[in-house]
């Protein structure tokens, strides 16, 4: 599974992004997806994961009620909106798929920088 992720920027403290997430090759075989992200001098960390129906979603506590994923499995496509952005959710975000034996794959990250 190929994953390359698309939508990052710079945004002003209160503002919103969208980031998108194109899989290709086997897709069929996902099943779990997720969104990450890497602060310099931070180790990576889950923000939110969504399951292959779409059912079963998790965020962490920092983004809870603030970012929503969301994924179009017709279109191979994930997303994570990401509203009320603070200066601490600056990191590259990464897009992770694991499939039905727990293997992973990585995009190559996008930078979100929200300033002050």
């Amino acid at each position: 599974v190929q994953l390359v992720e698309s939508g990052g920027g710079l945004v002003q403290a209160g503002g919103s992004l969208r980031l998108s997430c194109a899989a290709s090759g086997s897709t069929f075989s996902i099943n779990v997806m997720g969104w990450y992200r890497q602060a310099p001098g931070k180790s990576r960390e889950l923000v939110a994961a969504i399951t292959n129906s779409g059912g079963h979603t998790n965020y962490a506590d920092s983004v809870k009620g603030r970012f929503t994923i969301s994924r179009d499995n017709p279109k191979n496509m994930m997303y994570l909106q990401m509203n009320s952005l603070k200066p601490e959710d600056t990191a590259v975000y990464y897009c992770n798929a694991r499939d039905w034996f727990s293997r992973e794959s990585w995009g190559q990250g996008t930078q979100v920088t929200v300033s002050s």
